[in-house]
């Protein structure tokens, strides 16, 4: 049986007139890329061999310098601690007391507000009311729009427009559904509101269907 390369497992070829070669560096490190055979020992035949796997290598994670991360395998960025980390709560918490205020609704006038039966389903009309408005009549001619949906027995059926200019005569009614007989019609209702707040404004296409006398009041 040909003598067997403690290195690489391959049979070590023999000239016929030097004999068997001994094969080099029979004592060097084990290969990585597997088992080598080394003779055994003992009462076992000369030919045997036993298999020897390689030292145990750390993996990647515990390899790596401590300061670099798995995916640039640069140096890691400076994190905050978690403790040191604050969330948005917390950051209007610690404001609200000295940078954070609320809005004094006194002084957003003039001012829209809009109470709809919320029984009757009629928010999507409420909402399409209110951005038309805005967009008709934008800051500072209108500084707030409200609506305030209801649910009581007794505000059934309603839809009211209200104005106040800020002038200290308070909400002013533009349109009550009951009292007109039905929803505002958006032209109709712009040419109210804009007698109100402005009276020499123009509102295109709205005003064909209402003619302003001298003292800005449709006729």
């Amino acid at each position: 049986m040909p003598e067997i390369c403690q290195d690489c497992n391959e049979p070590v070829l023999q000239s016929a007139s030097e004999g068997a070669v001994a094969c080099s560096s029979t004592l060097s490190t084990p290969s990585a890329s597997g088992p080598r055979s080394i003779p055994s020992s003992g009462n076992g035949s000369e030919g045997r061999s036993k298999e020897e796997f390689p030292t145990p290598v750390d993996p990647p994670s515990s390899a790596r310098p401590k300061g670099t991360t798995a995916m640039t395998d640069g140096p890691s960025p400076d994190l905050p601690a978690p403790g040191d980390v604050k969330t948005e709560g917390e950051k209007v918490i610690s404001a609200s007391s000295s940078d954070i205020s609320p809005p004094y609704l006194g002084s957003v006038k003039p001012s829209v507000v809009i109470e709809f039966c919320d029984r009757c389903r009629w928010a999507p009309r409420a909402t399409w009311i209110q951005t038309e408005l805005f967009l008709t009549f934008p800051t500072p001619i209108l500084k707030s729009i409200t609506l305030i949906p209801l649910n009581a027995p007794e505000t059934g059926g309603r839809f009211r427009v209200w104005l106040d200019l800020g002038d200290g005569r308070g909400d002013q009614l533009t349109w009550d559904r009951k009292t007109e007989g039905g929803f505002p019609e958006l032209k109709v209702l712009k040419q109210r509101i804009r007698n109100l707040v402005q009276p020499d404004m123009g509102l295109g296409h709205s005003d064909v269907h209402g003619v302003r006398s001298k003292d800005g009041k449709a006729e």
